[in-house]
Order: C-alpha cells, then sequence, then structure tokens
C-alpha cells in the first residue's frame, strides 16, 4: 500500500515545481526586467529631476509635470496630431487591409500577383518608404501631381501644406498596408467553408452572409488589429519626422538641429516631442515626464479597447 507523502515531502515537491517553473520563465523574466521594468522605473525617477545629461540629477517635484501639462506650448497639437493620426490612420488600415484581404481571397486569377504588389511596399524600411513617398507626392516635381495636373485636377501640396500633411501621412501608412493583408487573409481563409454553404442554401446574399458569417469569424482578429494599431500610432515617429524634414527642403548635415513638425507643427507627434525635449534641449525630467503621459494614455486606450462592451468581442470570445 503506498504511502501519502508527508508534509516536508509535499513542500519540497512545490518547491521544485516553482523553481522549474522560474527556470523556464527566467529568459522572458530578464528580458522584461531589463528592456521595460528597469527604463519605466527610471523613467518615473527622472520625471521628477531635472536632469540634462551632464550633471547629477537634482530633485524638483513636480516642476516638470506642471511644464509638461500646462506650459508647454507644443504639447496640446503634439497631442492632438497623435490621437488623430491613431483614430483616421487605424480606422482606415483596419478597413482597408480587410477589403483587400477579401478582394484577394476571391480573386482567380493572378492572386499572387495582387498578394505581392500589395505586400511589398511593406518590406521597405520605414526610412526608405517616407523618402520614395515623398518624392511621388513632392508639388513641383513629383509624378503624382504631374498626372494630376495632366488630367486637369488641381493638385495639394501635399507634405508642404498644413492641411494635407496629416492626410499624407495617413496615405502612406495605406501604402505599405501588406502587414494587415496578410493577416486579414489568414483569418478569412479560416472561416469554415461550412458555414458558407449553409448561408448559400438559406438564400443569404453578399452583405447579409459577411455580416453573420465572416465578421462573427474575423473579429477577435479585428480586434487585434485595431489594439496593435493603436499602440503601434501613438508611437509614430520616423515617418512623420523624415517626411518634415525632407518636405521642408532643410539641408541636414553634422551639427545640425531640425525642429520636427512641418509644417507649422502638423505633422508633430508625442515621440517627436519627447525626443526633442530630451535629446535637442537636453530636458531628460521633462521628457520622462511627457512620455509617462503617452504611456499612461496609451494604456487607458487600450484598456478601454479591451472591454467587452467597448470592443468587438463577445462573451464568448
Amino acid at each position: 500500500m503506498a504511502l501519502l507523502p508527508t508534509a516536508p515531502e509535499l513542500r519540497r515537491r512545490h518547491l521544485r515545481e516553482r523553481l522549474r517553473t522560474l527556470a523556464f520563465l527566467s529568459p522572458w523574466l530578464a528580458g522584461f526586467t531589463v528592456f521595460f521594468g528597469y527604463p519605466l522605473i527610471a523613467t518615473v525617477y527622472f520625471s521628477f529631476m531635472h536632469y540634462n545629461q551632464i550633471q547629477a540629477p537634482t530633485f524638483v517635484g513636480l516642476r516638470n509635470w506642471t511644464y509638461v501639462l500646462r506650459q508647454m506650448p507644443l504639447f496640446g497639437p503634439a497631442l492632438w496630431n497623435t490621437l488623430w493620426l491613431v483614430v483616421v490612420t487605424v480606422t482606415l488600415r483596419v478597413a482597408f487591409g480587410l477589403g483587400i484581404g477579401l478582394l484577394v481571397t476571391k480573386v482567380k486569377t493572378g492572386a499572387g500577383f495582387f498578394r505581392t504588389a500589395f505586400y511589398l511596399p511593406y518590406l521597405a524600411p520605414p526610412v526608405a518608404a517616407t523618402v520614395a513617398f515623398v518624392f511621388l507626392l513632392n508639388p513641383g516635381t513629383g509624378p503624382v501631381n504631374e498626372a494630376l495636373s495632366a488630367v486637369g485636377v488641381s493638385a495639394p501640396n501635399w507634405f508642404n501644406d498644413p492641411a494635407w500633411a496629416k492626410p499624407s501621412l495617413v496615405l502612406l501608412s495605406l501604402w505599405g498596408i501588406g502587414d494587415l493583408m496578410v493577416i486579414f487573409m489568414a483569418a478569412l481563409l479560416d472561416v469554415p467553408k461550412e458555414q458558407y454553404e449553409a448561408a448559400e442554401l438559406d438564400g443569404a446574399g453578399r452583405l447579409a452572409t459577411f455580416r453573420y458569417v465572416t465578421w462573427p469569424a474575423i473579429t477577435p482578429i479585428v480586434m487585434f488589429a485595431v489594439v496593435t494599431g493603436v499602440v503601434q500610432t501613438m508611437q509614430y515617429y520616423t515617418q512623420a519626422l523624415v517626411a518634415g524634414k525632407l518636405a521642408s527642403g532643410v539641408s541636414i548635415g553634422p551639427g545640425s538641429v531640425v525642429q520636427p513638425g512641418y509644417p507649422d507643427h502638423s505633422t508633430l507627434t508625442v515621440p517627436q516631442l519627447v525626443y526633442s525635449l530630451g535629446f535637442q534641449n537636453f530636458n531628460t525630467g521633462a521628457a520622462c515626464a511627457l512620455s509617462l503621459v503617452l504611456f499612461a494614455l496609451a494604456m487607458a486606450v487600450t484598456s478601454l479597447l479591451m472591454r467587452r462592451r467597448a470592443g468587438l468581442l463577445t462573451a464568448e470570445d
């Protein structure tokens, strides 16, 4: 007859299981601590300090937070531009990516060509893609404006016009829609064909089939695309900065300092403002406070989207 383990043996067994679990989790824990935990704690610490990256930090209390939230003149425009890009870019990217995914999955001839054509721009590095796009939309010599002028359409100034600068960035993001296209293609191809056949037998049209068969099956993927899109757009930096610098025509060389946001701060985002504060003006304390504001805002928006009643998922999902 087998004897039941004693209390000390159970404790040793549980300890071994915990140590084994920690051993498997140790790579993730190390990466989380080094690349997220410590930087976050250091950011909170420096947000209460006056630190110029040269002299030792000195405690200033809430002065950095007061400056960021009440006195910084460009905080309002940068926050507005960031939120505008989040709402418009994420909405259009999800809609456009889903539409392209639907189109490619329905094409019978040349599907491989269309998949490649839509996916290739996504593979271009962000800086190279932005340079090419600014060249295409150049008001004076760009082929897009020349083509529009040839058909009698008055072409806008794109990145040189404050009213068109942010829409131009949205067009740039739609140009590289290949990542969402692939994700939605996989989700659409994963919908059971039996459900489509049942809907066809019931006499459902295309719109009804999409609403009652396709949409419920892909809502988790749509939710994933929305949440990741919000997080990525909250960190929007490279494309806006490169596009503004190229459109301004300012010569960029060693030692030159170019203020972001051209034209008229219409492309200025919060990450650009963080960089400008921390690495151009050496106001690290205010930059840390501003980055924490952006972090809190991203967490709040993500949490709101993840709520079932505010998101796309049902209770069963």
